[in-house]
């Protein structure tokens, strides 16, 4: 079974479990093949949580669950050096906290304040967390789902623009028609109610490697470039582009942008069979990966525009070259 497959084969695994949220399934999987981090954002009860359980449960990996509180520390998440005594001899252990794990669920991080926040950048950035001036890498398979509900804001701390900007992608989700209700119902009905399966054997870490190796060869021409970089580039002189961005534009996207579009939209091409990037690739993926980049002016917010309606008039008014 080529890598391909077997990605497939764990999208498809996933999927099962998570009704209606074919979209989400697919962002998920495509933030592990690009080695990023994801912001996840719905209401309560849309299969957060129970996503990332997924994708933790059928892949070879550790999972972590951190739940963010108004209380929680610092050392909480990364960890913290313990004094033991052993024969009249002390010595500081570092003990590792959650951070040490493959798959991180970051539930509700916007409940947890900024210095509980701050924790995670050095462990999305750099991939290492530093205590007491010793530094300890993190896994080579490393992933931070964060979750955050877009109601129920009182007693939150909205996580500062810095921080977003180190997430990959900014996923929402939204609710599942009808009859994905009603699978959902049939779906958990069923759980309740059947004994405890033989599951399949989980998807090995390498596959996700050998996967990643061969998306780094995936082709961006130098059309597609140009045409990735015009959308970077009207989010920073929307004037140039439309009256109405820049009216709605404050502060643009970051060279950061311009890389996630780049690394996702390579993943997204593999994930469908293609060696190379397509103008549909980079327009599938826009939305998840400028979405939180974009500061927009007390004018689009006083009229209701959000940033994926600018993001749509980005898309329409910038040309493949």
């Amino acid at each position: 079974m080529t890598a391909l497959d077997s990605i497939h084969a764990l999208q498809s695994r996933m999927a099962e479990s998570i009704i209606g949220q074919e979209k989400v399934v697919e962002r998920l999987v495509i933030a592990l093949l690009a080695n990023g981090n994801v912001l996840m954002e719905g209401l309560p009860g849309l299969a957060k949580t129970r996503a990332i359980k997924s994708m933790a449960k059928n892949m070879e990996s550790d999972f972590s669950r951190i739940q963010f509180t108004p209380d929680l520390l610092p050392s909480d998440v990364t960890g913290t050096e313990i004094y033991y005594d052993e024969g009249g001899k002390g010595q500081f252990v570092f003990q590792q906290g959650p951070i040490f794990g493959n798959l991180i669920l970051a539930d509700e991080i916007n409940r947890a304040p900024a210095k509980v926040q701050a924790a995670l950048l050095e462990a999305m950035e750099e991939r290492q967390v530093t205590v007491a001036g010793k530094t300890y890498k993190l896994p080579e398979l490393f992933m931070v789902l964060a979750t955050q509900n877009p109601v129920e804001q009182e007693g939150t701390y909205p996580l500062p623009e810095a921080q977003m900007d180190r997430f990959l992608m900014h996923v929402t989700i939204g609710y599942p028609d009808d009859a994905a209700e009603a699978q959902i119902i049939r779906l958990v009905r069923g759980e309740s109610g059947s004994k405890s399966e033989e599951n399949p054997a989980p998807i090995p870490q390498e596959t996700v490697f050998e996967a990643r190796h061969e998306i780094h060869a995936v082709a961006l021409a130098e059309p597609m470039e140009r045409y990735l970089v015009s959308l970077i580039a009207a989010t920073r002189r929307p004037a140039e582009f439309s009256e109405d961005l820049a009216q709605w534009i404050l502060v643009g996207a970051s060279p950061r942008g311009s890389l996630a579009l780049d690394k996702v939209s390579r993943s997204h091409a593999w994930l469908n069979g293609r060696d190379h990037v397509t103008p549909d690739d980079i327009r599938a993926v826009v939305h998840d990966c400028l979405r939180h980049r974009l500061i927009l002016t007390y004018e689009a917010n006083a009229a209701g525009i959000s940033a994926d309606a600018v993001i749509d008039e980005l898309v329409r008014q910038v040309a493949v070259a």
